[in-house]
């Protein structure tokens, strides 16, 4: 019974944000501002309305994102897969410094960087191009997914890539036909990450692009909640919030297997 129970609550507490956005989504504005008082029109599809007939469209901004997240999660694992085998070949030592960098450069606030890529997107002309944005978030994603997938190939007995040398395997070959299927769900879980990162960025976001039509879903969200001076869209802003969490939840439940076996991966051991 308490197992239910702490299971239940820890589930309220998860989907409480989005169950009171989904809420607040559907009220009209006249309930929002009287939560307690008899009103005949409580409900409404409105909120929805503008924010899917608003210009540019809503869905473009949906599309922005799914481009800027499918570009930065392949070109990082592009770079991390390699990176992590070749970090689990060299000497030990060195390996071990790499690590300690790599979770110095994982944990190191990006925001500090912020001037810096500001700069960096003016002098090489990166501004209002939705790809350039791959870079900078790749960039800053390869710590976290060079070590997580460092570790799947860590938990791959060694016998296995000496076996297909034996069988006259390049090291290409043995990258590409043998241990990548083998992290498969490590490199789920990883790509998740970092889609995740690239979908919900903000600051980057917002100073690299001004092109209204090539707005992330964070920024557009962010002049929804902004749109006046006098009142905040609660509504608005909620229905949006509710239409760019849908392809994400979609996503975790599309992947869901490989998530859990990438995250659970090694935890176990006979």
């Amino acid at each position: 019974m308490n197992r239910r129970f702490l299971v239940g609550l820890l589930l309220f507490w998860s989907l409480g944000p989005l169950l009171w956005q989904v809420y607040t989504s559907l009220c009209s504005d006249q309930a929002l501002t009287q939560p307690f008082a008899s009103i005949d029109h409580r409900w409404t599809l409105v909120h929805y309305q503008n924010v899917l007939s608003a210009d540019p469209p809503f869905w473009r901004y949906l599309v922005n994102s799914l481009i800027v997240g499918v570009s930065s999660t392949f070109l990082c694992l592009l770079l991390a897969l390699p990176a992590a085998y070749a970090l689990n070949r060299i000497p030990r030592k060195v390996s071990m410094l790499s690590r300690l960098a790599l979770v110095g450069a994982a944990l190191f606030p990006y925001v500090l960087l912020f001037l810096a890529l500001l700069e960096l997107a003016r002098v090489l002309n990166l501004g209002n191009q939705l790809l350039a944005l791959s870079l900078p978030y790749a960039a800053l994603s390869q710590p976290l997914a060079i070590l997580l997938l460092n570790s799947a190939f860590s938990d791959l007995p060694p016998e296995l890539e000496d076996a297909a040398k034996l069988e006259g395997l390049s090291l290409f070959q043995r990258f590409r036909w043998i241990l990548i299927p083998l992290i498969s769900p490590a490199t789920a879980s990883t790509a998740i990450l970092v889609f995740l990162f690239s979908w919900n960025e903000y600051p980057i976001a917002l100073t690299w692009i001004s092109d209204s039509n090539k707005l992330t879903l964070p920024v557009a969200m962010a002049r929804i909640a902004g749109s006046s001076i006098y009142s905040v869209p609660y509504g608005a802003y909620a229905a949006a919030t509710v239409l760019g969490s849908i392809p994400l939840v979609l996503l975790v439940l599309i992947f869901q297997k490989p998530i859990v076996s990438g995250l659970t991966s090694g935890a176990v051991k006979g």
